[in-house]
């Protein structure tokens, strides 16, 4: 078979065949890589007739035989149709709003079809001989800062869901501490909270607490649920006492490391023992579950039958059970919902609670003063063996992660264990999944942050069982994509931020400026080969930030912690000599920054505490002169603590995911050292 038909076949569907490593060396994707890749879009390349048949059906769609059910556009612009044969030069467009026009298609650039430009962006459709398109048309950029502040530079803070503290939270933080917390940073002037991701996991094992790998990003995490927002104290302690766990929750809620296993478990007896004293389902609930309706009820008939699978130790990945039970529609799973009715009823509870909490969050945080309030996390995929590619594993790439080629920092590559949407099932499917998945992410949010927002052009794909060298890019409708954004950050009225970290093409980036979405800046990236930029270089349309959850804090930073921190992990607890040498260069360099920018004054402090609370100090004034729009201070540089969140690369070698702030949300931020970072945020962020 030639590889110049599979390679061509490659290009055709959107699949880089060649790419550059860092080394800036020319490397070709491996045959069978593609026959991989192309094999989960449904574009089977096994065989020279696999091949042939593959062509024709991507020859169909760009001729317009198989029309997309959803057309995005701009508002304003003409409206290019993909449809190669028209059946009549004239249709009927229904705005969203039911009012009604007449069109007519003319030919557009080579030839296509196009209509004149619609004013009013929404969901309108075309009607055209019999057969609906819906046109999304889109604002031309994103609800942004000066929609919600004009002529003001906002700020917040940024704080992991899971470290939150309040008092009776049994050692996870919830969605209640959040309420507190964004109440305490309004009192500081904050517009927002920007939150770590909030997707459901897996019920059945507490102790997968990993926020970025998903079992749905459609649902939340229900041990982030706060019951006693929605059913009230009083229920609640009575739960408490009936489940038997009130010593368990008194033991992990003091820890300064969270017991997922032991804690999420009492939590969940204790939401059990709240739904089964209920007397019948309230209709709040039932409201809810009607309305979230057929998506809602696959994921909790998985949660209940994952249960199931584990209780009887049976195997965690859905595509290991019994066959009939590995197809969401089957007359099996029909008749184990029907069975166990009444667990399936009990995870639809916890979606309740945990999204009544959620709203409630986001009240509170706006009748506090925010102009923003929350802003949710956006995951970039969602876990193989989750609810989502189980009940629609025709959106999804099976058998395939996604990751990124190998890098100076990882000569390996990555493959972060998660499937994402296959771009030919997105437009043939109207993007109905990337549609349900950004309103679920913007729903009770005043923002979003999208994590690895490369995303949307293009990702680093690995097969099953391979290694992330041997992986291939695969493209994105990028346009598309970003003008649904655009859309839905309009209707929902929230803010975008994309996470363009690491190596992103100029002509991407550009892109993500035009449609309004605000890329990130980290304190230790803005340099260029001076040093370390200054301020009112940063760039505007950005969120300023000194440091991300997988990144050192600045007090860590300056003590060289991450260093230490990874060589104590590879066997050198010293650190690596050449790191550490490079380090004090750049305590140096930065330490000139901050004196240039007027953010400190005389000789740099040494690299050992407590002179890191001056660095600290200083690390918060320079970035909040940044010019940026926006500035988002994680809530550990705030209370200059040493550890970060998150180590990439490891697993139990660094207490992930675990850490719980040292105080109460109440009173966390009102240290005296803490409050008087937040008063040189207000002031320099209000300077004219």
């Amino acid at each position: 078979m030639s590889d110049a038909l599979l390679r061509d076949l490659a290009r055709r569907a959107g699949i880089h065949t060649d790419w550059t490593d860092y080394r800036g060396t020319a490397r070709s994707v491996a045959p069978a890589t593609l026959r991989h890749i192309l094999a989960a879009m449904a574009l089977p390349a096994d065989s020279p007739g696999d091949i042939a048949r593959s062509l024709h059906r991507l020859d169909d769609a760009a001729a317009g035989h198989t029309a997309p059910p959803l057309v995005t556009a701009d508002a304003g612009k003409p409206v290019a149709l993909p449809v190669g044969e028209i059946g009549a030069s004239r249709g009927q467009l229904i705005l969203e709003d039911g009012s009604r026009r007449d069109v007519v298609l003319d030919a557009g650039p080579e030839g296509r079809p196009q209509m004149a430009a619609i004013a009013e962006p929404g969901y309108h459709r075309l009607i055209q001989d019999h057969r609906e398109t819906v046109l999304a048309v889109a604002p031309p950029r994103c609800f942004g800062i000066a929609d919600i502040a004009p002529r003001r530079r906002p700020w917040g803070l940024a704080a992991q869901i899971y470290g939150v503290r309040r008092r009776g939270d049994g050692g996870i933080g919830d969605l209640g501490g959040v309420a507190v917390l964004a109440e305490a940073a309004a009192r500081h002037g904050a517009d927002l909270l920007a939150l770590s991701p909030c997707h459901a996991l897996f019920a059945a094992e507490p102790g997968r607490a990993g926020p970025y790998s998903p079992s749905s990003r459609l649902f939340l995490n229900v041990l982030h649920g706060d019951p006693s927002l929605v059913l009230g104290q009083d229920r609640v302690a009575g739960a408490i006492a009936a489940a038997g766990v009130a010593e368990i929750l008194e033991r992990c809620e003091p820890a300064g490391l969270i017991d997922w296993a032991h804690a999420g478990a009492a939590r969940l007896e204790v939401l059990r023992a709240l739904f089964d004293a209920l007397d019948g389902e309230p209709e709040d609930c039932a409201r809810f579950r009607r309305h979230a309706g057929p998506a809602l009820e696959d994921h909790a008939r998985f949660e209940a039958l994952h249960a199931a699978e584990r209780g009887r130790g049976g195997e965690w990945s859905w595509r290991r059970w019994p066959e009939p039970l590995r197809d969401a529609t089957s007359p099996a799973v029909a008749a184990f919902a029907a069975e166990h009715a009444r667990e399936v009823a009990f995870h639809a509870f916890l979606q309740w609670i945990a999204h009544r909490s959620r709203e409630a969050a986001q009240r509170r945080a706006r009748e506090a003063g925010m102009r923003i309030g929350l802003m949710a996390d956006l995951a970039v995929g969602m876990d193989g063996d989750g609810s989502h590619a189980w009940s629609r594993p025709g959106d999804v790439m099976t058998g395939l992660a996604v990751g990124a080629p190998p890098d100076l920092i990882n000569g390996v590559g990555q493959n972060w264990g998660l499937t994402t949407f296959s771009p030919p099932a997105l437009v043939t499917g109207g993007f109905a999944p990337f549609l349900a998945t950004l309103r679920a992410a913007m729903r009770d949010a005043g923002g979003v942050r999208i994590d690895h927002v490369m995303g949307l052009a293009r990702l680093w794909l690995v097969p099953e069982g391979a290694s992330a060298t041997d992986g291939a890019y695969i493209t994105y409708p990028v346009t598309d994509l970003l003008r649904l954004v655009a859309l839905e950050s309009h209707r929902h009225r929230a803010i975008v931020v994309g996470e363009d970290l690491g190596t992103v093409e100029p002509a991407f980036r550009r892109q993500l400026d035009r449609r309004g979405v605000h890329g990130m800046r980290v304190l230790w990236f803005e340099k260029d080969e001076r040093g370390f930029l200054p301020p009112a270089a940063w760039t505007r349309d950005a969120a300023a930030m000194t440091t991300t959850h997988d990144l050192p804090t600045v007090a860590g930073w300056w003590l060289d912690s991450d260093i230490r921190l990874r060589g104590a992990i590879a066997g050198r607890p010293d650190g690596d000599p050449a790191e550490l040498a490079d380090r004090a260069d750049a305590r140096a360099a930065l330490w000139r920054a901050f004196q240039a920018s007027g953010a400190a004054a005389g000789p740099p402090p040494p690299a050992g505490p407590p002179a890191t609370d001056q660095v600290v100090d200083a690390a918060i004034r320079h970035v909040a002169r940044a010019r940026s729009r926006l500035m988002i201070l994680p809530v550990e540089d705030a209370l200059g603590l040493g550890d970060q969140p998150n180590l990439p690369g490891t697993i139990d070698e660094h207490p992930n995911w675990r850490r719980r702030l040292p105080t109460d949300a109440g009173q966390v931020l009102d240290a005296a050292p803490v409050a008087a970072r937040l008063r040189t945020i207000q002031r320099e962020r209000t300077r004219r």
